[in-house]
Parts: C-alpha cells; structure tokens; sequence
C-alpha cells in the first residue's frame, strides 16, 4: 500500500493507537473540545486484572478536570501513612513522605484500581460525540505525507484469525499510545536508549478477606522490606471489590538469581511467598500473579512528522518511585494541548517539537530516580545491605528522623521561561473564592492558559497586542486578592500570596497542562517574558494594533 493510492479525505483528526488510561485521556482531552478521535485498542475486551496502583498529585489533578476526585472515588483511595523502608531486623532506614498534601493542592499520593479507573476514562470518551471507540483492531501500517497519515489496521489474530479483515484511515495525527512494543513506534523506525538496568520481580495482586484484616489492625498501608534474602515492597492496590469492604493489596518479590520467574509465579508457589505474611487461599483471594522485568528506557525521538509516542511506547522505568503510570498521563496532556492548538490554527506543526524536549527530560529524571531508589532496594548480598543500612540508618538520625519530602521536576527545554522562578514546574495551588463557588483554584477557574496577576489585573498590564495574542489562545485572565469584590478571585488560604512571595512574582502564566510558562516581578519584565513565549508558541503580533 501506498500514499498515492489511498489519497481520501481525513476521516479523523488524531488516531490514538492503544486505549490504555494514556491513550483514553489523550482521547478525552481532545474530544472535548471537538476533535475527530478515533481511539483504536487491539483488545475487544475490557482487561479485568490489576496492573498500575499508584499516582501522585498531578495525576490527581488532572483526573479532577475531568470530574474524578480522587478523594471522592470508589476507584480511588488514599492513606494518611509515611512511607516506610526497613531492613531485615524492622529498623527504619528511610522515611519518604506520602502523607503531606502538595504543593498543587492535592495528597502526595493515592491507590487506585486500574480496571475500574479505566472504565471511567473509557465511558467519558464513549459520551463525546466526536470520539470514536474500534476495539479489536492492531496496527499494521503507517504511511505519512506532508497532510496526514494512512493508517492500516487489522482484526488482532484473537478476533478473527491471521487473514483478519483491514480498515484504512486516513488521519491529520497518528498518537502511538500502544505499550512497551509499540507498534506506532516501531513503523516509525524510533529506537530506544537502554540503560541496561533488568530486575525480575514477581507481583502478587491480594484481597484480603475481613478476617485476616481484623487479624492484622497495626500493618503497614505501604512500605518496603530491604532484606537482602529477598527484597519486597507491600503497597495498597487500591480498593477492594465489593464497597466498604477490604482494601485490595500488593506485594512485590524480587525474583532472586538462581530462581525461574515463571515458576515462582505459580499459584502454589505464590501462596508459599504469602505465608510468612499470614495469608492463606482461606482468608484471601490471589486476583493476580505475574512476573515483570523492570527496565530503564526511553525512545530517542518522541514525534516523528504528524505521529507522536507517550506512555510505554516513549519510556519505562521501574516502579519504585510510583512514577511510571504518571509520566504516561503527563505525556497524554502535554500532547492535547499542543494538538489541539495546532488543529485549531493556532500554533505551527513545529510547536510538537517541544513535546519531545520537555516531556523527555522530565520522563527521564524519573527513570533515573527510580533506577537509583532500586539500586538501593535490590540487594542481595549480605555484606553489601550491612552497609547500606549503617549508611541509611546514620543519615536517617542525623536529620531527625524527618521524612524526605518528594522532589518537584523540571521540563525540558520548551515552551517556558528559564529565567523565571518556579517556570517549567508544576503551578501552586490553593482553595479560592469566586462568585459564591469556592474550591481548589482549577475547579473554579478552569483549565487552559491562565494568567494570574496578585492584586492586579493581568490583562490590564499587557499591551494591545498581547492582549489579542493571549485571546487567540482563548486565554482567561485572573486578578487574585486576598479579599476582593464580586469581579475577583479571592485567595482563601493565602497560598498563591506565599508561593508568589517566595519567588519574588506578580504575575504568573499558567499552560493548559498547569506547568508555569513565565514568572515576572512586575509589568515590564512581565510584558517582555510573554512576548517572549509567545515567539516560542509562534503566536504572530497581529498588525495594525496599538501597542497599548
């Protein structure tokens, strides 16, 4: 098959391939403000079984846009406990804080059950009217122009067979959001940058029955067992099946040298690993027992022409640090933002460019984060662990046994201001007040490029042009106060008036993904810091308008 003899009209703005909770959202994102989505998963069914159990902050406040709150979800839990590391004689030797609310305005972190998380997203998508779900059908060819893509699928072997029926789409946008062997990668010919990092370990997917819970009232929500005889992580897994009823659980083995994965991950040999834990086939269900290998990659290119890649398709990481389900949802929200735009006609095909810059850097702190938090974990010599735990356990009574806090990261190159305090990270976020509605900043004002100016109106401040320029990005404009009249939004908690002084700021340019473009001091160094992202935007300066 070729470009010139499939020339039809585009059936569909964005194909994504892959309908994971990555995948989905992208959909979601993109449907809502009118794009032609067709989301294509190789599965007819629905998976059943867990997989991802943990996200942070961010995540939680992205799902809220959607009208998932997390602290108000029967998918969804969270528990008010450090997290623990201790070794093999129960002394702590790290403490890491999961307890605290962050700086966005949400916990730290929270335990979620795949499955039904996923249905959600899914029976979103499915009421957009511009989005198209075809379940059943894999990738087989991708051809692009400088216009669209061709797209080729087939029913997957499971369906129908090897000599399944093809459908072609021609498309503005290919999204490969397909898992670790993508497809949408692979036909773009993107290879990837291994770090070399392998870890087998075996995940044990438990619900617990009331008895054993009423037997085990002072356990651990999530910690970690630094045991050079066998390294285990113990986490929720979000909620249980039946509500009101136990929490589901995980428990991570590592897979030690002389054992075989797949044999240790028999049922049999499952409940052995559950013994020394009290649980039984008599007062707990294994809802799932698989072996993974924990790897470190990351693909060298992340758009290619029309076609970009995110999720396990751009980067896996081991799941120390809990980061890998999140870093695939960052990338679905940083891809809508820049395609809707371009769709829309407001930005040039070059602003996916920094998709790539900003979302790999960022991805790729967290690989390295979550190769070192294992380096530290998988011992499995003797000698080696003592060490680490006199280490550990000095440095942890040096500073007092107080938690270690978790870390904020920086975007890549991009679309943000680097001599801006705080640009490139994740916005603050507080309670507000406006028109009688009062709630964390986003569910008040929205979601979208924001400008906050404190005590003064943004808008005001920014020439005529500017002002054109931020309302073809279909800006909105907010004069925070402490106390203000009907037309302001009032800073309930004083948190925006604490993150601004700290940082010396006034004004604030918040992007639709919550990352800050631009800090600035006052209106001068403001105007010249949004002409300066509008330059990277490709916004033009339209003509014949006053410069004030």
């Amino acid at each position: 098959m070729t470009a010139s003899t499939q020339q039809v009209g585009h059936q569909t703005d964005v194909a994504i391939v892959g309908a994971g909770p990555v995948g989905t959202l992208l959909a979601i994102l993109l449907g809502q403000r009118g794009k032609k989505v067709t989301l294509i998963e190789r599965w007819s069914k629905h998976y059943p079984l867990p997989r991802a159990v943990t996200f942070d902050h961010e995540i939680a406040r992205i799902l809220a846009t959607l009208g998932i709150n997390s602290e108000n979800d029967d998918a969804i839990n969270y528990h008010d406990e450090l997290y623990y590391w201790r070794n093999r004689d129960g002394e702590n030797i790290q403490i890491v804080d999961w307890q605290s609310q962050s700086a966005s305005g949400w916990r730290v972190r929270y335990w979620f059950n795949q499955p039904e998380l996923e249905k959600r997203l899914l029976a979103i998508a499915a009421e957009l009217p511009t989005v198209t779900i075809l379940r059943g059908w894999s990738g087989e060819a991708l051809e692009q122009d400088a216009e669209g893509v061709i797209l080729t699928l087939r029913r997957t072997p499971e369906e129908v067979g090897p000599d399944g029926e093809t459908h072609v789409i021609r498309t503005k946008f290919v999204a490969g959001t397909d898992g670790a062997n993508s497809f949408v990668r692979e036909a773009l010919g993107i290879g990837n940058e291994d770090k070399g990092y392998f870890f087998d370990w075996l995940i044990l997917d438990m619900i617990p029955h009331f008895d054993y819970v009423a037997a085990h009232p002072e356990q651990p929500a999530q910690w970690q067992l630094c045991d050079p005889k066998r390294p285990t992580t113990v986490v929720p897994g979000g909620p249980g099946p039946v509500i009101g009823g136990p929490d589901r659980r995980r428990w991570e083995f590592m897979v030690l040298p002389h054992e075989d994965g797949q044999e240790l991950q028999k049922p049999e040999q499952a409940w052995k690993l559950m013994e020394p834990w009290g649980l039984t086939p008599e007062n707990s269900e294994l809802e799932r027992a698989a072996v993974y290998r924990f790897q470190a990659r990351w693909a060298k290119e992340w758009n290619k022409g029309r076609c970009l890649i995110g999720g396990d398709a751009a980067h896996l990481m081991p799941p120390f640090a809990g980061e890998g389900m999140c870093a695939g949802v960052r990338d679905a929200v940083a891809m809508a933002w820049r395609l809707n735009g371009i769709l829309e006609g407001k930005f040039p095909m070059d602003v996916l460019d920094s998709y790539t810059t900003e979302r790999m850097a960022h991805a790729r702190h967290y690989i390295d984060f979550s190769q070192m938090l294992g380096q530290i974990i998988c011992i499995d010599d003797e000698a080696q662990a003592a060490a680490r735990d006199s280490q550990m356990k000095a440095e942890l009574e040096a500073r007092g046994h107080t938690p270690v806090p978790t870390d904020i990261c920086q975007l890549g190159q991009g679309i943000w201001d680097e001599g801006s305090a705080h640009a490139g990270e994740l916005s603050v976020q507080g309670i507000v007040e406006h028109a009688g509605h009062r709630d964390r900043f986003d569910q008040v004002v929205g979601q979208g490029w924001v400008l906050i100016g404190y005590e003064e109106d943004p808008a005001e401040v920014l020439t005529g042009a500017q002002r054109v320029q931020f309302d073809s990005l279909d800006g909105v404009s907010v004069k925070l106060v402490a106390e203000g009249g009907a037309a302001d939004v009032v800073d309930v908690e004083g948190r925006f008036a604490t993150w601004l002084d700290a940082i010396g700021a006034r004004y604030v340019l918040i992007r639709p993904d919550f990352y800050v473009a631009l800090t600035a001091r006052d209106a001068e160094n403001f105007r010249n810091k949004f002409s300066k992202i509008m330059d990277l935007l490709m916004v033009s300066e339209p003509e014949g308008v006053a410069a004030q």
